[in-house]
């Protein structure tokens, strides 16, 4: 009987070249942990290939398929609710593409089993370490991060980052149908959230490298909507502050 206590979301889209090689680098971690695709309708087979590998691992290799691409934050919110309702304790976010390394989701675990309640698998905690971004992308992530210190007053270092865990008593607690931004900024507002409702974040440092399959999702709008929606985030905040859900424990 496949452990639940380790739930890795993968959201997917046009990502066949890297799915097969992932999915066997997560499913040999030691640990067990087990993965929910969540793909948005790749025209490139993607879900089809998943329910393929899915023989390979049974009750190890989950799959939601959603009509078409909704958006990076609807998809996380979509796998949290799933991973509460199927009882995880410790819920991570990652890249298909490898631009996160499956080995570091041991230590994510690691800080989150030792008393964190979020670890951020953090890009700029020592320095920066990102490999094989042209540099105007990495002064645009690094100086993206200090304007939501500056904003927010959160001291996460790399606050835009979307390597993460979870635990399950923080999802539970964070009233996810309120969370609004749905590309980049939904990794800054998830954070926000936590921090202004006393939860302990902790940044883990890892060196992020850039895919060498498939295309970025990265565009013009999603930077957009994660620079004015932090303004917005940050108001609210002051007019409304944010209160945890009460909901009865499993």
């Amino acid at each position: 009987m496949p452990s639940k206590e380790k739930l890795v979301i993968i959201p997917t889209y046009n990502e066949l070249e890297n799915i097969d090689k992932m999915l066997a680098r997560v499913m040999e971690l030691e640990g067990d942990f087990n993965v929910l695709i969540i793909d948005d309708a790749s025209p490139d087979g993607t879900a089809e290939r998943v329910k393929a590998i899915q023989q390979n691992f049974p009750g190890r290799v989950s799959l939601i398929e959603r009509p078409g691409k909704l958006g990076l934050g609807t998809a996380y919110i979509c796998g949290f609710k799933w991973a509460l309702a199927n009882g995880y304790e410790y819920i991570f976010e990652m890249d298909a593409d490898f631009s996160h390394n499956p080995d570091d989701l041991v230590n994510l675990y690691k800080a989150c089993r030792d008393g964190a309640d979020i670890a951020i698998g953090s890009r700029y905690i020592n320095g920066v370490n990102v490999v094989n971004w042209p540099i105007g992308r990495v002064l645009m992530s690094y100086m993206a991060s200090k304007y939501v210190r500056l904003i927010t007053g959160m001291r996460i270092m790399d606050a835009t980052a979307g390597f993460v865990c979870y635990k399950g008593s923080v999802l539970k607690a964070i009233n996810l149908d309120k969370i609004k931004l749905v590309g980049y900024g939904f990794q800054i507002e998830m954070k926000f959230t936590a921090w202004k409702l006393g939860y302990k974040i902790v940044e883990v440092p890892i060196i992020f490298t850039d895919r060498k399959f498939g295309v970025s999702k990265m565009s013009g709008g999603i930077f957009n909507e994660a620079l004015w929606g932090v303004i917005a985030m940050k108001l609210k905040s002051i007019f409304k502050p944010y209160q945890k859900l009460n909901l009865p424990e499993r």
